[in-house]
């Protein structure tokens, strides 16, 4: 299932990009970004899978920093939106959103039963997915906000929130693999 989802990500990810880059959304940039990182981080997940309990914590340690790539993209995106603020154009960034939306769900779906499994690996998996399907809700919601303010604040909010949330899911995995990686000590 994982392997699906990596593979899902990656071709989303190639989509996405060339959206915004092509309408200049900071939202779009920073989800492009991130389903490049759940691709990585889901690949990683694959070859993990048969590692010791601790050697695990460790891999769920090191993916909780690979969430934090987003932000860290994000706001060099944003920082070029303040030089040149230029509203996205509508209607590609709710159509794209709305794929990442679809095929967030779907991988979200796949996930859902081994979230619980695994450790911080699989949760790191799940979460990904969660976060982005809210993400591109919001994204669909600056979309239609654009449309009638053609303002690009509200595109710019979006980008910050999607930030913000892989910050959150960062720190929870890093929680589960610190308890992980106590539970293993000998």
């Amino acid at each position: 299932m994982v392997a699906i989802v990596a593979a899902l990500n990656l071709a989303y990810f190639g989509i996405e990009f060339a959206v915004a880059s092509a309408i200049g959304s900071v939202s779009l940039f920073a989800d492009s970004i991130d389903f490049f990182e759940d691709a990585a981080v889901n690949f990683l997940i694959v070859v993990a899978l048969g590692w010791s309990i601790r050697n695990r914590a460790k891999a769920g340690m090191a993916l909780s920093v690979i969430l934090l790539l987003p932000a860290l993209a994000m706001l060099w995106t944003l920082w070029s939106k303040f030089n040149a603020p230029v509203a996205p154009a509508p209607l590609p960034l709710s159509i794209a959103g709305s794929g990442a939306l679809v095929v967030n769900l779907f991988c979200a779906f796949l996930l859902a039963r081994y979230r619980h499994h695994s450790g911080s690996l699989t949760r790191a998996a799940f979460l990904s997915a969660r976060n982005d399907a809210f993400a591109n809700i919001a994204i669909i919601g600056a979309a239609l906000a654009t449309a009638l303010t053609h303002s690009v604040w509200p595109d710019v909010l979006v980008g910050i929130g999607i930030a913000v949330m892989n910050a959150d899911a960062a720190r929870e995995v890093w929680t589960a693999a610190r308890a992980e990686h106590r539970t293993s000590q000998p």
